[in-house]
């Protein structure tokens, strides 16, 4: 059963949670990418904010074709798999290659 969601693809997942903006580091699995995005941590003792990064493990349908460098909008689901809890919902920026 495919949901018709906001964005351009359907997916058998509900898309609910948070939306993120990030990079592909990795495609080396199946059906997986890597995704990595920075943000700032404010470091109370310094005055000063701290650059921290988090990477996730998200599911790419069939549809999109996501190579290493793009620039993605990934949203969180139910979990998927041990280590996948979100997709892959759109291409933002084409690496080019």
């Amino acid at each position: 059963m495919t949901q018709k969601t906001d964005y351009e693809i359907e997916t058998e997942y509900s898309l609910r949670g948070n939306e993120f903006t990030g990079t592909v580091e990795s495609t080396k699995m199946q059906k997986s990418a890597t995704v990595r995005w920075e943000h700032a941590k404010d470091v109370q003792k310094y005055e000063r904010k701290e650059r921290r990064n988090t990477k996730i493990t998200s599911h790419v349908p069939e549809e999109l074709d996501v190579k290493e460098g793009d620039k993605v909008r990934v949203v969180e689901t139910r979990p998927i798999s041990k280590t996948k809890s979100s997709v892959i919902v759109e291409v933002i920026e084409s690496n080019g290659e």
